[in-house]
């Protein structure tokens, strides 16, 4: 039975495009107004995998200015999310998973810690750790938390949206994983679990 969870923030246990209006709005705003150096099309696409892809890594992948992204870099290190969020459908199962339950999010600390406020989910938690993309990755944030609390690896279930981030770290440490892909974005992903939705969960972690 698995009794540690290390849990995935964004588009896992809320997700994006129903909070959009909320998360967007400001950095949208300020990129509307910028020379982007990339055609609208382009920039259109960006937009869509900002909802689901940290905001550094699409911009590079697109190939963003440099003072652009320095600017929405500035904004999204000052900002709080001031405003209720809705946390996901079948949050109730990550909320019922008997064990210690961590937060690994990629992002601005501000930002995402807020973002956890505004759920109203912090009771929920041991621990927010917030992983600065530009320095590390969260396969270096699952060993930090491991050598931290002295986890034994047999007892951790790492639960994400993205294949390519937590679950491939998780999966190269050793460790299990329920991968949430609704929309069938990674058909060819390699995890240890797989589900459109989190009704498997409990049965994945042996609970």
């Amino acid at each position: 039975m698995k009794c540690i969870f290390f849990i995935n923030l964004d588009n896992t246990i809320y997700f994006t495009k129903p909070n959009q209006e909320v998360l967007m709005r400001g950095l949208y705003d300020l990129l509307d107004q910028q020379d982007l150096g990339i055609s609208d099309e382009k920039y259109q696409s960006a937009k869509q995998e900002m909802l689901r892809i940290p905001f550094l890594k699409v911009a590079q992948k697109y190939g963003f200015k440099k003072d652009v992204i320095d600017q929405a870099v500035e904004f999204l290190t000052n900002r709080e999310v001031t405003k209720p969020l809705i946390p996901g459908n079948d949050y109730h199962y990550i909320k019922s998973l008997k064990g210690r339950k961590f937060i690994v999010t990629a992002g601005f600390p501000k930002q995402q810690n807020s973002k956890v406020k505004m759920l109203g989910i912090a009771d929920d938690f041991e621990e927010v750790y917030v992983v600065d993309v530009s320095k590390t990755n969260k396969k270096e944030a699952f060993i930090e938390l491991i050598q931290k609390y002295d986890l034994n690896k047999e007892d951790i279930l790492v639960i994400g949206d993205d294949a390519e981030s937590e679950i491939k770290f998780g999966l190269e440490l050793g460790l299990e994983t329920f991968l949430l892909d609704p929309d069938n974005l990674y058909p060819n992903a390699k995890s240890t679990y797989i589900g459109k939705d989190l009704t498997q969960l409990h049965q994945a972690a042996g609970q």
